[in-house]
């Protein structure tokens, strides 16, 4: 069987309804792992799911429990042709967010795939049951067209608990590192730039969420005899908050601000547009960060987002004086940002401007990663979904958001890849998360190219 042809058998499978069958089988498991403790259902999609689709490829399989009894567990599959063959690991989670299927639009359920035309609605259609089906997929068609030798072995990873951010996920990588050891990560998450281009990017922004407290005393006080003697601590904290980032979201903490985009982020960046999807939101141009465009602030900036905030009881305010308030921050970071001393450096910013009395907690982080831009692995695959799609590729240097990918480029030393099958305004984590056909079909082929072309030795930058 030729490329071309393996292209073909791709889209017959999807237009014959077997992606259709496989994924509306894979959303009818339960698999929140943001609610609790992790459940038995976590387990099961591996074990009655996971492991026989990749057993019946010619894969050896072990489902193994997470180290930190926060997350779910974790699939390692092998399939070695030859050990002194290269190898490719590709990673995936099979756990979703919670259903809230009380929110949904009349007539979807969460756990029912429904298709409306482009759209499939299911939870976990775009993140991760739609991405990581569309690479099985394409794997097994791969095999099949090239006679059950790929050229190469394949690992996959897939994990239960990356929607509780991951818990275990570092520990058991490193306990694993020999059965995961590997020549290149090329995985799919996020979503593509927009619907209608085909994406490639190569690491994420880092996030550390932190949480920022003004306690001024241990009870409200009545307003109308105290108010004008008593420290209001909303009012203190607002202006504290204003003094990290401005009225237009500028980012003003100077040891958190990158240093100017290079000439490489910019000429990479050239020309992307964002918000272009009928059903994402119309970007604020005065936004952000001055002098950028908006896939340059998303891309290749740092941002401070107040994530929720609070003090009294805004369900039923009372006429008194709150006695504390609360804001829950993130700073979203691209690679060469201290993110390990924000506590340090977020202290020193507030102290400097009079708010000694902010208290601040670091509740979670994760580091930046992004493959340099010159790596071969990066020409390569640009090359190889362009002739699958027969259109140009767009090319990030890393995702706006946050991906588990330092444990694969910092701790295992991979280069990583990563192939969107998704797009902006899917809705993932919301109500009516749902995952587009078109952008799922023409991922099937781009995969299939991808594994196809990795079983071509020559000029591939294995070493």
């Amino acid at each position: 069987m030729t490329r071309a042809q393996l292209l073909q058998s791709l889209t017959g499978y999807f237009d014959n309804g077997g992606f259709e069958s496989d994924l509306g089988r894979r959303i009818a498991w339960r698999t929140e792992s943001d609610a609790g403790p992790p459940g038995e259902v976590l387990a099961g999609y591996l074990h009655e799911e996971m492991v026989p689709a990749l057993t019946r490829m010619g894969f050896s399989c072990e489902v193994s429990a997470n180290p930190d009894p926060r997350g779910g567990p974790f699939l390692i599959a092998r399939r070695v042709e030859d050990p002194s063959l290269p190898t490719v690991l590709t990673y995936g989670h099979g756990d979703v967010v919670n259903g809230q299927s009380t929110q949904w639009r009349e007539g979807l359920d969460p756990w029912r795939l429904k298709v409306e035309g482009q759209r499939w609605y299911g939870r976990g259609t775009a993140d991760n049951k739609g991405q990581h089906s569309i690479n099985l997929a394409a794997l097994e068609h791969t095999l099949r067209a090239r006679g059950g030798q790929l050229g190469y072995n394949v690992t996959w990873l897939l994990e239960m608990g990356e929607e509780a951010g991951s818990p275990g996920l570092a520990e058991f990588c490193t306990r694993q590192r020999e059965a995961l050891r590997a020549n290149l990560l090329i995985a799919c998450d996020g979503p593509r730039v927009s619907a209608d281009r085909p994406t490639l990017f190569l690491g994420s922004r880092g996030g550390v969420n932190f949480q920022l407290q003004v306690k001024s005393r241990e009870r409200a006080y009545h307003s109308g005899n105290w108010g004008g003697v008593l420290a209001n601590p909303a009012i203190v904290l607002s202006h504290a908050l204003a003094c990290l980032v401005n009225a237009k979201g500028r980012l003003l903490v100077e040891g958190l601000r990158p240093k100017a985009l290079s000439d490489e982020m910019r000429q990479a960046l050239h020309g992307i547009t964002v918000a272009d999807g009928e059903d994402d939101p119309e970007v604020d141009p005065d936004w952000g960060e001055p002098g950028l465009t908006p896939i340059e602030k998303l891309v290749g900036w740092n941002t401070l987002e107040i994530l929720a905030m609070g003090s009294g009881s805004p369900q039923r305010p009372i006429n008194a004086i709150p006695a504390s308030a609360t804001a829950f921050c993130q700073l979203r970071f691209v690679v060469g940002t201290p993110w390990q001393d924000l506590k340090k450096i977020v202290r020193a910013h507030l102290d400097a401007h009079g708010f000694a009395m902010v208290q601040i907690e670091v509740t979670f982080g994760a580091p930046a990663t992004r493959l340099p831009l010159d790596n071969p692995w990066v020409a390569w695959a640009l090359k190889s979904m362009a002739a699958s799609t027969q259109r140009p590729v767009t090319l990030l240097p890393n995702l706006a958001g946050s991906l588990p990918n330092d444990v694969f480029a910092d701790g295992l030393g991979l280069p990583t890849l990563w192939v969107p099958h998704s797009y902006p305004a899917c809705a993932q984590h919301a109500p009516n998360e749902h995952l587009l056909a078109d952008v799922a079909r023409e991922g099937l082929q781009i995969m299939g190219g991808l594994y196809w072309d990795l079983g071509e030795a020559r000029g591939l930058p294995w070493h």
